[in-house]
């Protein structure tokens, strides 16, 4: 790449369909602080409600579609036709989402042009490189989309609901596959209510189901990607997974499907059989969808149909696009991080270190030199270390003699003596006394620790009419002559009026909060 400052070119997107840009106004500022001259095609925004004095205020210069495709990088979201493609100078940088699994032919194309490209949608699936991972980005848009979408189509609330006019019970959404995608519905769908169980190929994302309100149903067939992509199924572990997915579509409301495998078509995951054994009235949303295959027997791409018993299949290909606002800003995220990792000196000037996996993965063509496949890059090398560390604190622990367990009691097994010396020097007359104490401990404990956070302040109050019985106790037992009973009425007296002095204190601190300015 040339050494002088580069421009960088935001066309606007060939495709009608396409409502999303490449990069929105508020990633400007950061391409410029890199160095660079951004280029933004008039109304190059305008589908997503970017306008052009937005990214004029940024710092953009707005010109016309030649000059925009002529830069010298030239990002936007798709392989654009070769009208476009015919507008992009030999030796320059195209930055784009290219499948070139599903694509193979636009290698040779790019190779002819004498063009490097590097593909945002084969990012290698490694720490590091989540920052610019597009793909992540976007799955996790439309897995909110697609509980919208959804909802929608449902009719019905999500929340279980009691009222004077009856009961009403929550949704059952099921997701398939707790990728981004399904992770991004599975905590959409639990915080609007729905009682939500997934299941996937990868026992480890158990942990990350639960975390977000679903449950997880696990599935007979494993699997260990080495390259953090799905693999497809034999027909023996198709056939058992079909099963599971059948048997919880039909107790289910809403089914959200997410399983895609890059370069193949989409597995199929509920069979027209199990479609039909659904509930009248259920949704399917397909996020599998597209012209190669989907999840469902009887989705049909880019529309919504409805089963003969009433079951809605959504089949979407493109969700994301349904929010193009937010979605344009992520995707320009992702590629403002891309700009930061090659170029690396902050000067305007693009420089391709194919040392660099992350790179070399992303890279398809370089200056008519053709890159595609990158070197394999395994996401499994740090699970080793994690297991070595793991066997490692194992063996340490082993080798820890441990603490004996009275020495970690010492301070209850403390306290029942004296409980005990307590209720052999009291009065007889006292027995019944120390019952009823032990029995308010008991149900204290637990009636207390079941009250939400939200009404610990006027539990407070409650604590605060207790201690001042307790004080009124302590008083009438403080002259009762056994020099034992005195002092612990003292105690009593002194512990209950802090914690009424401090109750007091805590409550005042807490309503000047929500005292208006004019009042304080």
């Amino acid at each position: 790449m040339s050494e002088k400052q580069m421009t960088i070119g935001i066309p606007k997107e060939p495709y009608g369909y396409q409502l999303r840009v490449s990069v929105a106004p508020n990633n400007i500022e950061r391409l410029l602080k890199l160095g660079y001259k951004v280029l933004v095609q008039h109304n190059a925004g305008i589908k997503a409600d970017f306008y052009d004095e937005q990214y004029e205020e940024q710092g953009a210069q707005i010109v016309n579609e030649a000059c925009a495709w002529g830069a010298d990088v030239v990002v936007c979201m798709n392989t654009p036709p070769d009208e476009q493609l015919a507008q992009i100078k030999r030796g320059g940088l195209l930055i784009t989402r290219v499948n070139p699994r599903a694509n193979p032919q636009l290698l040779d194309k790019f190779s002819n042009m004498g063009i490097t490209v590097l593909a945002l949608d084969c990012v290698p699936r490694i720490s590091r490189a989540q920052s610019l991972d597009v793909l992540s980005s976007m799955m996790n848009i439309a897995g909110y989309k697609a509980v919208i979408e959804a909802a929608d189509a449902f009719g019905r609330l999500f929340p279980g609901q009691v009222t004077a006019a009856g009961k009403m019970p929550p949704a059952r959404v099921y997701v398939i596959g707790a990728g981004v995608a399904g992770l991004s519905a599975i905590g959409t769908a639990s915080s609007m209510g729905a009682v939500v169980a997934a299941t996937d190929v990868r026992p480890e994302v158990f942990d990350q189901v639960e975390s977000l309100g679903g449950e997880f149903i696990e599935i007979p067939v494993k699997q260990e990607s080495t390259d953090g992509y799905a693999k497809e199924m034999s027909e023996d572990e198709q056939s058992i997974a079909q099963r599971l997915y059948a048997e919880q579509a039909a107790k289910s409301d809403i089914i959200i499907t997410t399983a895609q495998i890059p370069g193949r078509p989409s597995p199929l995951l509920l069979t027209e059989e199990a479609v039909l054994a659904m509930k009248p009235g259920s949704v399917i949303v397909d996020m599998g969808a597209s012209e190669q295959g989907s999840n469902t027997a009887l989705t049909k791409v880019d529309q919504v149909v409805t089963t003969p018993n009433r079951v809605t299949i959504i089949g979407y290909t493109n969700l994301a696009n349904r929010l193009p606002m937010q979605a344009s800003q992520m995707f320009g995220q992702n590629v403002v991080n891309l700009f930061k990792l090659i170029t690396p000196n902050k000067d305007g000037c693009v420089q391709l270190n194919e040392e660099d996996e992350v790179v070399r993965g992303m890279m398809l063509t370089r200056e008519g030199k053709t890159m595609w496949p990158p070197p394999p890059v395994s996401v499994s090398a740090a699970s080793g270390i994690q297991k070595a560390q793991m066997q490692t604190n194992a063996a340490a622990k082993e080798e820890v003699v441990p603490t004996p367990r009275w020495k970690k009691l010492w301070w209850k097994i403390l306290l029942g003596v004296l409980a005990v010396l307590l209720i052999a020097v009291a009065p007889a007359n006292m027995a019944n006394h120390f019952i009823v104490f032990m029995l308010a401990v008991v149900v204290g404990f637990y009636v207390i620790t079941a009250v939400t956070h939200s009404l610990h302040t006027p539990l407070m109050s409650v604590t605060n009419a207790i201690s001042g019985i307790i004080i009124v106790g302590a008083i009438l037992l403080a002259g009762t002559g056994n020099i034992v009973v005195t002092v612990l009425a003292f105690i009593a007296m002194v512990i209950a009026s802090i914690n009424i002095f401090g109750g007091f204190l805590v409550s005042h601190r807490m309503l000047k909060m929500f005292q208006r300015s004019s009042d304080k």
